[in-house]
């Protein structure tokens, strides 16, 4: 039978990411053929996002779009998976027969079966959604050797007696990854799930609690991907600060941070995800310090008043924020930091809003995300009487907003002198050569473009001057000649 061919779409976050990568080499290690357009696929797997609104909207709109090409003859057949998917299971197939099968975590060990028989016309039944916390024990001990029993996708190593994987080793655990992008940068799974009972988010509930990958597999999926010519590690999780804390090391990224740093080939580490009120000295220190690990603090604040934090079930205030900023940037004085902000939540008040905005204009951040907030299926936060009307939400969004773009584009301005090591990702036929310096995250943060033309190529690391700053975004001048 000629091998069948499947278009992988990913919405959603870095961790999404990975995880269509896992999808990818159980595909392609089951005789599918990885194709790019989903008009060339027998089948399209769109790995969609659960998190708000407007990215299950997007979910959806994709998963109808796919659903359109197919009704036109090609593809024959669009599957769900992802947050999404996991999340509402049998509801979602439900609510949307346009997709041909939803499927949840749990079927990702079996995909390439799953697709077939979707191909062959077999009825699916999809999940019934369920707390996935309830998978593994209360005690994060002992969750390392219940792991297995659950399905967490980005974990994953198989044996080498099985089916070999696109670009593994010879010998030993074979990494169950097919990288998708062939960029320098490549995002790499340090935990999955969530212990935090944060009162707005229902990550926990679908994702499951916190467990966290164990070092030797970290640290051999980094060697795999240095291999594969990666020269950025951007660590993920939904809380890269609680790392280890369920193998019994609570400060275990203090002691993995160097050892990813030293691996051959690897030039950049960067964390992302961080807690600030897990984000403990000893971390904030090795971060700033350690030769290779980029100085860059990506801290979900999420608001600064007190009383809006303990509604939202989340601890710290503009004081203690501005202090582990302040304790950073004593450490590295051009360190990046960035964070999210939720504005009109339930009870937010003018003053709350007004200490938001004192503590933004304080904290020199390099980029904030800001988003209204809305209510999430089975959180706490959905059963809050005193909800804000939808358009003074609204209303205070575009007021943070303009407020952060302003802040943030003085604090790119404040950076004109700075020299800075940009890692090059993009150079484009009219010559344009654009990357990243460290205080500059993949996808979400501001970008730096080289002047000089391209003289430099794709995984460079060009030491520079920034000279100009256009909103977030950077030019440098490059100290010396490619």
């Amino acid at each position: 039978m000629s091998s069948r061919r499947v278009a992988l779409v990913t919405l959603g976050c870095a961790r999404n990411e990975v995880d269509s990568e896992e999808l990818a080499a159980r595909l392609e290690a089951d005789g599918w053929t990885l194709v790019d357009e989903a008009a060339d696929a027998d089948a399209v797997l769109v790995n969609t996002c659960g998190f708000v609104a407007s990215a299950k909207k997007d979910s959806i709109d994709t998963l109808l779009a796919a659903a359109d090409l197919r009704d036109h003859g090609r593809p024959q057949a669009v599957v769900a998976v992802g947050c999404l998917a996991e999340r509402y299971g049998a509801d979602l197939a439900a609510q949307l027969p346009e997709a041909d099968a939803v499927l949840g975590f749990d079927d990702y060990s079996q995909i390439g079966e799953r697709l077939r028989s979707v191909l062959a016309g077999t009825p699916f039944v999809s999940h019934v959604p369920a707390d996935r916390r309830t998978l593994l024990p209360i005690a994060p001990v002992d969750r390392a050797d219940a792991a297995p029993g659950a399905a967490l996708p980005g974990h994953g190593f198989v044996p080498v007696d099985e089916a070999p994987l696109t670009g593994a080793p010879a010998s030993g655990p074979r990494v169950l990854r097919r990288r998708l992008d062939g960029g320098p940068t490549a995002p790499l799974k340090l935990a999955s799930g969530c212990d935090r009972r944060c009162s707005f988010c229902a990550i926990p509930s679908f994702r499951g609690s916190f467990v966290s990958r164990r070092p030797p597999d970290i640290l051999d999926e980094a060697r795999w991907l240095a291999d594969q010519g990666v020269r950025e590690l951007v660590l993920v999780s939904e809380n890269s600060s609680s790392y280890g804390k369920d193998l019994g090391d609570g400060r275990l990224l203090e002691t993995l941070l160097p050892e990813l740093a030293a691996v051959r080939g690897i030039e950049r580490v960067r964390v992302s995800y961080l807690q600030p009120a897990e984000t403990r000295p000893t971390l904030v220190d090795v971060i700033a310090t350690t030769e290779g690990v980029v100085p860059y603090f990506d801290l979900s604040f999420q608001h600064a008043s007190a009383s809006v934090l303990r509604r939202m079930r989340r601890f710290g205030s503009t004081e203690s924020f501005l202090e582990l900023l302040d304790l950073a940037r004593a450490k590295a004085p051009t360190a990046g930091a960035r964070s999210n902000v939720i504005v009109g939540f339930p009870g937010e008040t003018e003053a709350d809003l007004a200490e938001l905005e004192r503590f933004l204009t304080l904290a020199r951040l390099d980029v904030v995300g800001v988003f209204g907030y809305s209510d999430e299926d089975g959180t706490e936060a959905e059963t809050f009487a005193d909800k804000l009307a939808p358009d003074v939400v609204a209303e205070r969004v575009e007021r943070v907003t303009r407020l952060v773009e302003e802040l943030t584009a003085q604090r790119a301005e404040d950076r004109v002198g700075e020299v800075v090591e940009v890692l090059v990702e993009l150079v484009d036929d009219d010559g344009i050569v654009e990357g990243r310096a460290a205080f500059q995250g993949p996808e979400v943060d501001g970008t730096t473009t080289l002047l000089g033309g391209g003289r430099w190529q794709i995984g460079d690391l060009v030491t520079a001057v920034v000279v100009a700053s256009d909103g977030i975004d950077l030019v440098a001048q490059p100290l010396a000649t490619g």
